[in-house]
């Protein structure tokens, strides 16, 4: 389903889902990215509410840490998102055969 949502809303949405997925705090997933510690939950929090927008440099490294593309953070489809989230952990030979597959569907008549 499309969610008719801002960026800054639907990238602080998939940040929150998928930092309480992998079970990490704000403190920590801030920490991880090269945030100071004193400011970590803090910045963190402002990127999942949409008080601010990380730069893309910042959503590669969160991107990174929760083990995701960071074009997961940017799909406005959650089915492409989660597309995107299967390729990215599949095997090399999984990835050629996801694309095949795909490739196949859309030149079915």
């Amino acid at each position: 389903m499309i969610k008719n949502a801002s960026s800054s809303s639907l990238l602080g949405r998939r940040l929150r889902d998928a930092r309480l997925a992998a079970g990490i705090p704000q403190d920590k997933l801030g920490v991880l990215i090269g945030l100071d510690e004193s400011c970590s939950s803090a910045r963190i929090s402002r990127y999942e509410s949409g008080i601010h927008s990380p730069s893309f440099n910042t959503v590669e490294k969160i991107a990174k840490v929760l083990n995701l593309p960071a074009s997961y953070f940017y799909c406005a489809d959650d089915s492409l998102a989660e597309i995107t989230q299967s390729y990215y952990k599949a095997s090399p030979e999984a990835r050629l055969r996801l694309l095949n597959f795909a490739i196949e569907l859309t030149q079915t008549k």
